[in-house]
Parts: C-alpha cells; sequence; structure tokens
C-alpha cells in the first residue's frame, strides 16, 4: 500500500529565496521536528545526486534516512526519493515554486509514502498522521521560511 500527502503554503518571501532555503534540506530541522540531525553529502551546494542524510524520530523510535535530490530546476521544483530502507518511507516527493504576483511565492509539499513488511501495516496510520499535520506542517514551513534572517545556500 502507498498514499500521498500535501501540504500547500504561501510564503512571504520570492521564490528565488524560498527555493534556496528548502534545496538546502539541512534547514529541514528548523520545520520538522521529528528531524533530529541532518547533513549533506557531498559538503556542497545541492545538485541532482546530492544526499541528505538524517536522523529522525516517529512515533517514539529513531531511524536513519537518506534522501537522494532527483531533480532540481531552480527555482520552481525540487524533487526526492529515499534511498534508506525503512519499514515505512517515502519512494518520491517534492516542493513545487511558484511567484506570486505580491512577491511572494505558492509552495506545494508533496510526499508519496508506501510501506515495506510490517510496514504495509503501518504505513496507512502514517498517512493519517501525516495528513492531519499537512496544515501545521505548511505553517511551520512558513514560519521557519519567513523568520531565516538571510536565506541563502550554505
Amino acid at each position: 500500500m502507498s498514499g500521498q500527502f500535501e501540504a500547500n503554503v504561501e510564503i512571504d518571501r520570492p521564490v528565488e529565496e524560498v527555493f534556496a532555503y528548502l534545496a538546502d534540506g539541512r534547514n529541514d530541522p528548523q520545520f520538522s521536528p521529528r528531524v533530529l540531525k541532518i547533513e549533506r553529502v557531498p559538503d556542497a551546494p545541492t545538485t541532482v545526486g546530492t544526499v541528505f542524510r538524517s536522523t529522525v524520530k516517529d512515533a517514539g523510535l529513531k531511524s536513519g534516512r537518506e534522501f537522494r535530490i532527483t531533480a532540481l530546476d531552480a527555482p520552481v521544483t525540487i524533487r526526492w526519493a529515499e534511498v534508506s530502507k525503512n519499514a515505512v518511507m517515502a519512494r518520491e516527493g517534492g516542493y513545487d515554486l511558484e511567484p506570486l504576483p505580491t512577491g511572494g511565492t505558492r509552495v506545494r509539499l508533496f510526499n508519496v509514502l508506501e510501506g515495506h513488511g510490517v510496514g504495509k501495516l503501518l504505513v496507512g496510520p502514517a498517512l493519517a498522521a501525516a495528513r492531519r499535520d499537512a496544515d501545521g506542517f505548511g505553517a511551520r514551513i512558513k514560519a521557519a521560511a519567513e523568520a531565516e534572517a538571510a536565506i541563502a545556500p550554505r
């Protein structure tokens, strides 16, 4: 079983700044409380093929995650796929960014979750939880991106 959740949000920052902020996955802990630590491999600007390695905590359990950037089209598209093997994983995900006439940016985030092994039993509840939190997740992305003093790639 697999399924998708998504969040949509408008951020009061120019699309180029929001793209740079989101393309640097090391910013994820600022809006995703489940991400305990994260690193970019190689430690260079994000490109197609860059991997983000993280430790996350879901339902009280820590696990290692690796996501590979599969598409990067500045300033409108970021795509990733999870390459680590976990019971529930994000087969694909991404951000779609759209510049707004106000100078802000509309962001759509999505993840397609799938279960493997025992994860086939867990993916339904994981999707339900992600969908319940979708608006909150979007709000956290908005707050973090707008609060970032100097949005720029590190």
